[in-house]
Order: C-alpha cells, then structure tokens, then sequence
C-alpha cells in the first residue's frame, strides 16, 4: 500500500511529527511505502476559493499543490498528522486540507484509507472532540476508509511524549495495516 502522511507542524522535531515518526516506522515494516508532505514547510497558499478549478482541474495557484496532488492521487492511504491547536488542525495542514478542493471528486472516487494521529498539551477527556469531529466530517465526505487515531493526551514536549504510550500506538497502527 502506498501511504502519505500530511504532516501539519510548524515544528519539525515536535511531538505529533514524533508520533508520525513511530507509525511511519511500523507502516515501512509491515511492507507499505510512506511518503511525506511536511505542510508546514512548502510553499502552499490558502484556497481563495474561485472555484476556478471545478472542484476537480487545475488550480490557477502556482505553488507545491501540484506536486502534492500527484502524492494524493496515487496514494491508497493518507494519514492526516497535526499537533493541536486551539483544539483544532494546525493552520498548515488546514491549508492543505482546504486545498483538497480541486481534487475532491477523485480522492472520493479512490475510496482511501485514512487515519489521524495528534498530540496535545492538553489531558482533559474533551481535548480532542473538536479535531476527532472534523476529522470524521472529512471521512464521510471523502469517502475515506477510517483505520484509527491515535490521540496524544498530555505530549505537550517531545520529552513527556516518549515516556508516554503513544508512539508505541503509532506504530502499532502502522505495523498493523
């Protein structure tokens, strides 16, 4: 299986890329080819929503998403990485997410697999409700094949995120695929 994982962090070594890390680790051992697209580290702008595109052409933008259409529309999976802020996606991946506009019809058409792996500061039982709920909004309306979240309660630092439980469950998601 050909995966993508969409990174959304504007910070490199943090705890969701820490995360992202394990699971692409246990997904490469289970036989399946990763690629990454580090959102927040590409020249990406924001959809201005012209509808230029018809919701499945061209975008009349001219930055990385023409590369990064590609990715998506030969990957079987994508894995949507984010660290929390403000009990929602990074403002990096949302660009990318928002920009799947042009390519709507055909993501939905591939019937994909997705998953969603997060870390947050925050360990309230409500941490992620907000995020888990756009997420599940996404998969319905892509049409994705849901295979599991892993929700990083209290990763707030790289150093709390290790001594935790969740990378293992990042890569037992991976390896499990």
């Amino acid at each position: 299986m050909r995966i993508v994982v969409l990174e959304g962090s504007p910070n490199k070594k943090g705890s969701s890329n820490l995360l992202a890390d394990a699971f692409i680790r246990g997904a490469k051992e289970a036989g399946h080819a990763v690629e990454i697209i580090d959102a927040a580290h590409v020249d990406l702008h924001p959809c201005t929503g012209c509808v230029h595109c018809g919701y499945e052409g061209p975008c009349v933008q001219k930055d990385d998403m023409e590369l990064f259409r590609k990715q998506i529309l030969r990957a079987d999976m994508l894995v949507f990485v984010t660290p929390l802020y403000y009990y929602g996606m990074s403002a990096q991946l949302k660009i990318l997410v928002d920009r799947f506009c042009a390519i709507n019809s055909s993501i939905h058409r591939k019937n994909m697999k997705s998953a969603l792996i997060a870390a947050a500061w925050n360990a309230d039982d409500w941490t992620f409700e907000a995020l888990e709920c756009h997420y599940k909004t996404l998969v319905r309306y892509l049409n994705l094949n849901d295979r599991g979240m892993v929700l990083g309660y209290g990763c707030g630092t790289v150093s709390m995120t290790k001594q935790s439980q969740y990378p293992d469950k990042a890569y037992q998601l991976g390896k499990k695929l």
